[in-house]
């Protein structure tokens, strides 16, 4: 039964904190012992297996679904990105939660505070359950109660849209990275200017976008967590141009693979998409040339690419075996030193351009100092 609390008036109706979807109590979030800087404080309805993620302001609830999806697969990121809504998991958020009394507020003000938190509730399937629930259980019998920081935590005034515009075009990297530690909107700002009708923008737009996404993943990686998760989404549910979010996604893990490259895999399906192709292997080149050694299966994905009929694709295909520096790639590239077709390279704000055979020789080059 839910509890329901009067004080005089009645903006200051509290209710007692239920799962919505057995209703029975729920105890207050926790933050986990091994946690990241910017990670959510969670809970599990002892009821039902139910796991909930706290989003303190009530604004960053993409963070929140992650943060409770990851949390209920045990922290294992490839279980929780091959799960489907409705249909492996159910969602449902509490809103209008106090973190100072583990309430539930309608009226949005308590004793003179805002009330904006929220809880994010992510249900598993049974069968999925059986299998998390042991892990995610230990997990919070280690964990501790949150922290006043959490508790308190507020927005700070940034930039504004027109303010990232200005930066983006001019490719002013500073203004832009210290916004980010002090802001993290500043990414929406960004993300929006990777669907810009000038591609040499769109391109400045994505690249920097990787970097302040890795300024913002030192302090909140589920925020930057949830972007990535947002432009994977978007080609599920638009049949339009790719754009810059390709190449955004790209940029993105490329400036902080120790946390992001989990996803690396999730790219290799673009490359069945003739249109995303070229997008793909330039995202995949830049990831490569920063991390090799985490791109040990591109090779065996990209290689049929170099006797493609489009310039673009040999070229980039050629640019990303250059940076992964393999010798038994050599003879496939090596074949391809006298290809005259011309790409465009982009790289930290400037466009080149270079012959497919150009390319081929500064991939033997590496190869050969490798």
């Amino acid at each position: 039964m839910i509890g329901v609390g009067y004080d005089s008036s009645p903006k200051k109706i509290v209710l007692e904190v239920t799962c919505p979807f057995c209703g029975m109590p729920v105890n207050r979030p926790k933050e986990l012992a091994v946690r990241r800087p910017g990670e959510m404080p969670v809970g599990s309805c002892a009821a039902c297996g139910a796991v909930y993620a706290y989003d303190a302001t009530g604004h960053n609830l993409g963070a929140a679904f992650v943060e409770a999806l990851v949390f209920a697969c045990n922290g294992d990121w490839d279980l929780a990105w091959g799960l489907l809504p409705e249909e492996d998991y159910q969602r449902k958020i509490v809103e209008r939660y106090d973190g100072e009394t583990h309430r539930i507020v309608p009226g949005g003000v308590f004793e003179g505070r805002r009330v904006a938190g929220a809880l994010y509730f992510l249900r598993l399937q049974q069968d999925i359950r059986e299998v998390t629930a042991e892990g995610v259980e230990k997990e919070l019998q280690r964990a501790k109660p949150i922290s006043r920081e959490v508790r308190c935590r507020r927005a700070v005034e940034g930039l504004t849209k027109k303010q990232v515009e200005e930066y983006v075009r001019a490719y002013q990297v500073k203004p832009l990275l210290e916004a980010a530690a002090r802001d993290k909107k500043v990414i929406r700002h960004l993300q929006r200017l990777l669907y810009a009708g000038d591609r040499f923008f769109r391109l400045h737009a994505a690249d920097l976008l990787g970097q302040v996404a890795a300024v913002i993943a030192r302090e909140d990686p589920a925020a930057v967590t949830a972007l990535l998760q947002g432009l994977f989404n978007y080609f599920e549910y638009s049949a339009a141009s790719s754009w810059g979010a390709v190449d955004a996604i790209g940029e993105i893990i490329a400036n902080a693979p120790d946390i992001f490259a989990g996803f690396i895999p999730t790219i290799y399906r673009f490359l069945h998409d003739e249109a995303l192709r070229p997008s793909a292997l330039r995202a995949l080149g830049r990831i490569a040339k920063e991390r090799p050694d985490l791109m040990s299966k591109a090779a065996f994905h990209v290689l049929p690419y170099l006797h493609s009929a489009d310039p673009e694709t040999r070229g980039y295909t050629v640019w990303l075996l250059g940076n992964l520096g393999l010798p038994e790639t050599a003879q496939a590239l090596a074949s391809l030193r006298d290809d005259t077709a011309e790409i465009e390279i982009y790289e930290r704000g400037k466009i080149t351009r270079k012959t497919v055979g150009h390319l081929a020789v500064e991939a033997l080059e590496k190869i050969a100092t490798r």
